[in-house]
């Protein structure tokens, strides 16, 4: 049956029945608005949008795996600034020809994502679409931990990394190409694997500064030496080429130090730390914060796009 067979509210009641909610939700679907505990006082929140067609493909993933992407997408810059998520509000916007067990999957990935760290599916809402469309938002609780921002770096600090990064990117021009295999490259593209424990404990070990790499690493440290008014130079040694996507490379004629260094979706966390640390568990070192304005690799410009910008 479509959604239109249902219609909105008998679509929201197939919903809502599939989530469960954890002690932080004081109030969940079925009034006008949630209510969810701020222990903290403070409340982290973040947001972003999936468009078919832009950031996924129905050829490409299933449901369950396009509900667990768009929800990792916002729980990962949730932890980077080094909160505990809590809860998801979801605004979803589907043609009316999209069949109900579809949304339902969708639902169960998104649900099973937040579950993974303990946040809940509070809210949302529903409309008819000619795109379909995901817009998550995020809330999570910094615990009484001041929040890592991306303007903390500081010259002469280490840059680490937690996660791994060029597998998303890695898959993606796999699919892209018409194969689907190897099977851990488009999986990764599929459904990443986000280090989620890894910021906030990055916040209690003294971060300096923090980001969610969505767009590529180059990138996205670019935003953190912006904010902070510092270079960062990247160490390309630190980054070892997995067997998989090595081969992969070559079959399609691609540096993996692109998938590596400007590839994106992987969500991995890239944050500062004063010099004398000893690196949290799930951390290593990639580089380290100097005087001066921008990115390197090893001392020199990067030789291509440094990540994904979503108008071009």
């Amino acid at each position: 049956m479509s959604v239109a067979g249902v219609g909105e509210f008998g679509l929201i009641d197939r919903v809502t029945a599939r989530l469960s909610y954890g002690s932080t939700v004081l109030l969940g679907p079925g009034d006008d608005a949630a209510v969810v505990a701020a222990p903290d006082a403070r409340v982290v929140a973040s947001t972003d949008v999936l468009v078919e067609g832009r950031h996924f493909r129905l050829d490409w993933a299933g449901a369950y795996d396009i509900g667990r992407r768009a929800a990792a997408a916002n729980l990962a810059d949730v932890v980077a600034m080094g909160a505990d998520p809590t809860a998801l509000l979801v605004a979803l916007c589907v043609p009316a020809g999209t069949p109900t067990e579809w949304i339902e999957e969708l639902a169960d990935g998104i649900g099973a994502e937040a579950a993974g760290v303990g946040a809940s599916v509070v809210g949302g809402d529903m409309s008819a679409s000619p795109t379909l469309t995901i817009a998550v938002t995020a809330l999570g609780d910094l615990a009484g931990r001041p929040p890592v921002t991306r303007a903390g770096a500081r010259p002469g600090d280490l840059l680490a990394l937690a996660g791994r990064i060029g597998y998303a990117a890695a898959g993606f021009t796999v699919l892209s190409r018409g194969f689907r295999t190897p099977r851990l490259l488009v999986e990764a593209y599929r459904r990443p694997e986000v280090p989620y424990p890894a910021g906030p404990l990055a916040a209690r070990s003294g971060a300096t500064a923090m980001i969610d790499v969505s767009d590529g690493l180059l990138a996205d440290l670019g935003h953190v030496a912006k904010a902070s008014g510092v270079a960062i130079d990247v160490n390309r040694d630190a980054f070892v080429v997995p067997p998989q996507m090595r081969d992969a490379a070559q079959a399609l004629g691609v540096d993996p130090y692109a998938w590596l260094l400007a590839g994106g979706d992987d969500h991995a966390l890239a944050a500062t730390f004063p010099p004398a640390t000893a690196l949290p568990d799930g951390w290593r070192p990639i580089g380290r914060v100097t005087e001066g304005s921008g990115v390197t690799v090893d001392g020199a410009p990067f030789d291509g796009p440094a990540g994904w910008d979503h108008f071009r």
